[in-house]
């Protein structure tokens, strides 16, 4: 099935992971996150590791070690996790990125771009804090 927004499992990860240890009264472990996200325990430790190199996350080793979150959650958009995962947005007025159309106006009337701008708009006004905020 075709879906108007994609985002990839590793922006999932990445948002989820976040969101879920930020909102952990306790330090937290790889294994916990990927059973509570129901995401591969493999694919969640790469996320992780990039969100502890960006400096979101601080892991430390051992029995007692786990990841905590360094940043506040107030100061983190979605936006910026999904970019730091997927690379830059780019609002395009085609879908198809097409060079010539043959058309004076666009078959979509500009639904694409706008559609665009919701979703970036969203991202970028969205905080972790609201998010978890929003789900107590």
């Amino acid at each position: 099935m075709s879906k108007i927004i994609n985002i990839s499992s590793a922006s999932f990860i990445a948002l989820h992971s976040l969101a879920y240890i930020a909102n952990c009264d306790q330090i937290t472990n790889i294994k916990t996150i990927s059973q509570t996200i129901n995401m591969a325990e493999s694919h969640v430790a790469k996320i992780i590791q990039l969100l502890v190199k960006y400096g979101y996350l601080k892991s430390t080793r051992g029995p007692k070690g786990g990841l905590v979150l360094i940043k506040t959650p107030s100061s983190i958009t979605l936006l910026e996790i999904f970019e730091l995962i997927e690379g830059e947005i780019q609002i395009d007025n085609c879908p198809t990125q097409c060079i010539k159309c043959p058309f004076k106006t666009c078959i979509f009337g500009g639904l694409p771009q706008k559609m665009s701008m919701e979703f970036l708009n969203y991202m970028q006004n969205k905080t972790l804090q609201q998010f978890i905020n929003e789900n107590k």
